[in-house]
């Protein structure tokens, strides 16, 4: 009984580091994340809940900004507009 307790007590620590390590490290690992952060093709600019399911989303992309509804297994396009110029210093 002495022995179990003794690997118990070893082993559980052990365990749980090789956890730890292995989240750590996928987390570090993780595509889009090595490099830094990079400018992205597609933004989201804002979003509103609407239900349980259910959201409205401002997406910027190519100068444009679209509004989009997304619920669960659909994404539907509702508006479309140019996007606003960015003047430095504003």
């Amino acid at each position: 009984m002495t022995a179990y307790i003794l690997k118990l007590l070893i082993m559980l620590p052990l365990v749980a580091g090789l956890a730890f390590g292995a989240l750590w490290l996928w987390r570090r690992a993780q595509p889009g994340m090595a490099l830094g952060q990079r400018e992205r093709a597609v933004k989201i600019v804002d979003a509103l809940p609407l239900g349980a399911v259910g959201r409205l989303a401002v997406v910027e992309f190519a100068d444009k900004r679209l509004l989009v509804a997304v619920s669960r297994g659909r994404i539907e396009l509702l508006s479309e507009s140019n996007a606003p110029k960015v003047i430095d210093g504003e």
